[in-house]
């Protein structure tokens, strides 16, 4: 291919919330950078949106080739899911709420290529019908999945295996049975949406990984592939898949305009 051609495919553009935070006396929109920077290892433009009305949802889609979902300190509130806050100490972003969970059936409805991490995965998971575990360490049976130690070097460091489920899209797009990963979170999927697939387990028995049916790009993971996504050869095969379906996604919308 010549440069020239090479030049003219169109960077698809990747939309990327953002969570809600005050800083000082004043309110903030922020998104983490590693989440950006995972974007562009993928290859794709990442579009930071702060937060969305109703009729800015469709526009803000019409202008997208992909969506990634990030992961955050704060949880989706328990009443999207019909329980209570059990633990009124831990973080909540209802901003971010408000908007993505009725984002996230919009997107699914269009087939947009979609990578949803940690909080993100959750977030799908309860916008499409299903529930989470609010504190899966105080559960029978389940290990405590929150990240160790004071550093990010160690809260991110390997935690455990997870174990993928033959024949889905995790396995095709990482072509492992199993692999590490690391393990910063006290909520986790509880209730599976109707519509998502099981893609990998941690040996517990905890969801780690979904796809949404019936679209050819769609996961939602529980760790954190961008966390030193370059070193990671895992993370790097997720990477770039998600950046191949939102290109050819780029590449079907440049040819739709062009005609």
């Amino acid at each position: 291919m010549s440069t020239a051609l090479a030049t003219t495919r169109p960077l698809p553009v990747v939309l990327v919330p953002a969570c809600n935070r005050v800083l000082g006396q004043h309110p903030f929109h922020v998104a983490g950078a590693k989440y950006v920077a995972a974007v562009r290892l993928a290859g794709a433009l990442p579009l930071v949106v702060p937060d969305a009305s109703v009729q800015e949802l469709d526009p803000l889609l019409d202008l997208a080739d992909g969506v990634l979902l990030t992961g955050s300190p704060s949880n989706v509130h328990p009443s999207h899911f019909g329980e209570a806050v059990h633990d009124a100490t831990l973080p909540l972003d209802p901003a971010r709420d408000a908007w993505t969970l009725p984002f996230i059936p919009r997107l699914v409805e269009r087939r947009l290529p979609l990578l949803a991490i940690c909080r993100g995965a959750q977030e799908l998971n309860v916008a499409l019908g299903g529930s989470l575990h609010q504190a899966v360490h105080a559960l029978p049976g389940y290990a405590d999945h929150r990240g160790q130690g004071e550093t990010a070097e160690s809260q991110y460091a390997p935690a455990h295996e997870v174990r993928v489920e033959p024949g889905g899209l995790l396995e095709t797009v990482v072509r492992d049975a199993a692999f590490r990963v690391n393990s910063v979170h006290g909520q986790a999927v509880n209730r599976l949406a109707p519509g998502l697939r099981v893609e990998a387990r941690a040996p517990d028995g905890l969801v780690e990984a979904f796809s949404v049916h019936g679209m050819d790009f769609a996961l939602g993971v529980q760790w954190h592939p961008e966390w030193r996504a370059q070193d990671n050869p895992v993370s790097m095969r997720l990477l770039r898949a998600f950046g191949l379906a939102c290109s050819e996604r780029a590449a079907r919308r440049h040819n739709r305009q062009e005609e």
